[in-house]
């Protein structure tokens, strides 16, 4: 039998897996709609998050909730936002290998039973994992990437937004564009978002308008090899 979310979520509350555990306040799991076609991937809880037990709910948080409002018309509680690590590394500092290790499976779990249609990577931690790549999020953002039946847009981590200027920098202006693609990419989806679900027989999906993705590299399907 599948398991539910919230069951995962329970027990990964009481993860002991990794040395984490012991400077954690409580674990991270993720927020949002277990049904979500948008799911969004960060690094790892840090302060604020570690002690409320909720992803992105600082300043970074923040403007991640207002690009969901203003560009997607969405809310929080319309998609799905977790990071790689479920605690926050010390310092912030950054995961290590046997910490990203003990805690892939909890990602893996989550893709797995939340099936997202689009997957947003926030930052460079999070788009090198899950893409596999050695690019930096310079280079990867601003185009589409076919990634296990599921289509993966890489874009800023928040935070660095703040750090470099927040709206008078031009990362900002690149992360609405990040955001416009997409509200672009959802409306191609053959099951667009329905923030009140509804018998699948009843929905009718409209037609969605034309538009023009840029085209990229195909990433390989033996990526992870656990989805």
């Amino acid at each position: 039998m599948t398991r539910t979310l919230a069951a995962v979520a329970a027990e990964a509350a009481d993860c002991t897996k990794c040395r984490l555990a012991a400077g954690r306040t409580q674990v991270v799991f993720g927020v949002g709609n277990a049904d979500a076609d948008l799911m969004f991937i960060g690094e790892a809880p840090g302060f604020h998050e570690d002690r409320q037990g909720e992803p992105f709910v600082g300043a970074a948080g923040q403007l991640l909730t207002r690009m969901l409002n203003e560009t997607l018309a969405l809310d929080r509680g319309d998609v799905f936002i977790c990071n790689v690590l479920k605690c926050r590394p010390p310092g912030n500092r950054d995961p290590q290998e046997d910490e990203i290790g003990s805690c892939t499976p909890w990602l893996v779990e989550q893709v797995s039973l939340i099936q997202p249609r689009v997957i947003v990577t926030l930052g460079n931690f999070a788009t090198k994992f899950v893409l596999q790549t050695a690019q930096g999020i310079t280079r990867m953002r601003g185009r589409t990437y076919p990634w296990h039946g599921r289509t993966v847009i890489p874009t800023f981590h928040p935070a660095a937004i703040l750090r470099s200027g927040g709206e008078s920098s031009r990362q900002f202006l690149e992360l609405r564009d990040d955001f416009e693609l997409v509200r672009a990419t959802l409306a191609t989806l053959d099951r667009p978002y329905q923030p009140d679900p509804v018998p699948r027989s009843e929905v009718v999906p409209p037609e969605p308008a034309p538009v023009i993705v840029p085209e990229a590299e195909p990433v390989p399907e033996e990526q992870l090899e656990l989805f």
